[in-house]
């Protein structure tokens, strides 16, 4: 038996482990990919999907393990030795050159030469045309890319990949950008493309689509393989609580959680060109609101709109009860809201400027200037103080902000905010890429924050993080609201549920889901 399922497998991994510095990626990974299969591979943000796809792309090489490809070992070294055993990968951010067309985008770098200089314009499209017409693809050979659409740009990549003559097409977040028809097209397309010799990977955060396309689904956590299920007899709840299967750390819960109290910032309606669509919530005193939702979920531009640093094409924000308009970050922080950026090395700090120059500048203009001059003793004092009130690990306030630990940055970034006194303050991932020790400073200062009367958005993808810190989460999915809970509400497996619903078809049950306990906690009050 096992002889017989050995020959079935198109690709198989065994064992595999990958660390980035401080990062433990990948540890004792398997996955087997058989003949003829589309094979689901789904994980929380951070599971290590994209690292082991990079690894099956080459490009990265894996620390520990090995690959089989149609029961041979092989060494994966590179992407072009990749692309010579059949391995294609699609990105979920597209490599397309906007300004080519899409037969020089298809064959870049193998385009049909005269004389090994001349290129040969004519061969290039009919060579284009024929792969084309082989995947009854709707593109046109001399259409500039630039000008497709994001379902076109995705065929002009699947058109690449194949072109490859590729055995095994790995798909990262293929629908991420589609609508529900583009996404039939796509699925169609895969199809087409599966023979007794090809084999599928597709990476898919949109459990609906799971039964559709996928013959079985490979479940990772924390960097590890959990578990493959068959798709025909399994619920997407079972999915999902294979996903999430981890315990939150201890039993902390969220502090102080009322319902009584006053609405500091109201939303009506939130719009953007880009992607967000009729986004409603209300923040109150001294409450922390978590935002959550999958990757390009919508979180992060709700933060930016709010600020002013992407303009809102439709609806209404209210700042204690008054209607305001904010055209840029710094006018937001003169209404005394603050953002955090989820990027603090870039957006949130001068690296090079010393602590007290990183917390007084935000407020340089309203509290440490006077008749064009700095207050530089006043703006040091406030630093110093809120260094000590942080327990900021730096020699002093003349410490180079670089030279600080990760922790230690947000803790700047922070203190930068309340020497602004900002009374509304969003914080977006604000403990990515700090240890564990920090991560249990950052969580006792946005309580005691709370606990001061500030208001509080967090956004985060760590789910335990999002459940021990809110008052209430609101969880996005594809640029809108699919619901909202209240800390009693809230658990992994119901906040999993509205950020894997499409928009498109609201409060509808997953496929095939199972009955939903009585006991559970209600989600219906919370979709709209």
């Amino acid at each position: 038996m096992t002889g017989q399922l050995t020959e079935e497998l198109l690709l198989e991994v065994r064992g595999v482990a990958k660390s980035f510095p401080g990062v433990k990626a990948l540890q004792d990974m398997h996955l087997d990919l058989r003949r003829g299969e589309v094979l689901a591979l789904v994980g929380e943000n951070g599971a290590g999907k994209s690292t082991l796809m990079k690894l099956l792309s080459g490009i990265h090489a894996a620390d520990e393990g090995e690959f089989f490809l149609d029961g041979r070992p092989v060494e994966i070294t590179g992407p072009k030795q990749a692309q010579d055993l059949g391995i294609s990968i699609i990105h979920q951010e597209f490599n397309l050159m906007p300004d080519l067309t899409v037969a020089q985008n298809v064959f870049i770098g193998r385009e049909p030469r005269a004389g090994g200089f001349f290129l040969r314009d004519r061969a290039l499209d009919a060579k284009a045309q024929e792969l084309i017409d082989r995947l009854h693809l709707p593109l046109r050979p001399r259409e500039v890319v630039g000008g497709l659409t994001v379902a076109k740009q995705q065929m002009v990549e699947i058109a690449k990949a194949l072109s490859y003559d590729a055995r095994i097409l790995i798909m990262d977040e293929p629908t991420a950008a589609l609508n529900d028809a583009e996404v039939k097209v796509l699925h169609e397309l895969i199809r087409r493309f599966r023979r007794p010799d090809t084999g599928v990977i597709y990476i898919s955060h949109r459990m609906d689509e799971l039964k559709a396309i996928a013959d079985r689904i490979t479940v990772i956590r924390d960097g590890r393989f959990i578990d493959t299920l068959d798709t025909a007899s399994t619920s997407m709840r079972e999915v999902i609580t294979r996903m999430v299967g981890r315990e939150i750390v201890g039993d902390a819960k969220p502090q102080d959680v009322r319902d009584d109290r006053e609405v500091v910032l109201s939303v009506e309606g939130l719009s953007t060109k880009a992607l967000l669509d009729d986004v409603s919530f209300e923040l109150r005193r001294g409450e922390i609101l978590g935002f959550a939702g999958l990757m390009g979920a919508g979180r992060t531009e709700v933060a930016r709109a709010l600020v002013g640093a992407d303009p809102i094409s439709a609806g209404t924000v209210r700042l204690r009860g008054e209607p305001v308009r904010i055209a840029n970050p710094a006018e937001a922080a003169r209404h005394g809201i603050g953002y955090l950026s989820e990027d603090r090395k870039h957006l949130g700090l001068l690296l090079e400027q010393d602590v007290n120059a990183n917390i007084g500048l935000s407020a340089l203009g309203q509290r440490f200037q006077s008749l064009g001059f700095v207050r530089a003793r006043a703006m040091r004092a406030r630093s110093t103080e809120l260094v000590s009130t942080l327990r900021i690990r730096t020699p002093s306030v003349d410490q180079t902000a670089k030279n600080l630990s990760g922790g230690n940055q947000q803790k700047v970034v922070i203190a930068k905010w309340l020497a602004k006194d900002c009374d509304v303050l969003i914080f977006d991932e604000p403990t990515r890429g700090i240890d564990v020790g920090a991560k249990e400073e950052i969580y006792a200062l946005l309580n005691e924050l709370a606990g001061q009367g500030k208001s509080i958005i967090m956004i985060s993808s760590e789910l335990p993080e999002v459940l021990r810190m809110s008052h209430r989460v609101v969880v996005m999915s594809e640029g809108r609201v699919t619901g909202e809970l209240s800390a009693a509400e809230a658990d992994q497996e119901s906040v999993m549920h509205l950020a894997t619903l499409r928009p498109a078809t609201e409060g509808d049950e997953l496929p095939d889901q199972a009955a939903p306990d009585e006991n559970a906690p209600s989600t219906e009050a919370g979709e709209r």
